[in-house]
């Protein structure tokens, strides 16, 4: 089987989107380029990032200002102690509807997103 890898000229549009993408970035949150490629290489492979460091350095906002850029939808979850699975899968409520019948309704938690961030995980 033989692998027919892109040309330059069908990688540019992409090549193109991602550097506006590092661009606007860099502009919206100074001084960590280096980091934002990063995690821009790792959105695009499809993979996951761990962000380490002290409260207050910005992963949050890096977060939320890649997903509001790209146009993905970005929720967050705060572990804490007391943090149950349904709290990031969801789980079936009981709703009554119109009709006065009563009928179990999946609420979907936050991990049906495109991007999620699990804060503060070593506190949990």
């Amino acid at each position: 089987m033989m692998v027919v890898l892109p040309t330059p000229q069908e990688l540019e549009p992409a090549v193109t989107l991602t550097s506006r993408l590092l661009e606007e970035l860099d502009r919206l949150l100074l001084g960590r380029s280096e980091l934002h490629r990063l995690v821009v290489v790792a959105l695009l492979s499809r993979g996951h990032v761990l962000l380490e460091g002290v409260p207050g350095v910005g992963k949050t906002t890096l977060i939320k200002a890649l997903g509001q850029l790209l146009h993905l939808d970005f929720k967050r979850v705060q572990f804490t102690p007391d943090l149950m699975p349904s709290d990031i899968l969801g789980s079936y409520i009981l709703q009554e509807s119109q009709d006065g019948r009563r009928e179990l309704v999946f609420r979907p938690g936050p991990v049906f997103t495109n991007l999620l961030l699990a804060d503060e995980i070593n506190r949990a």
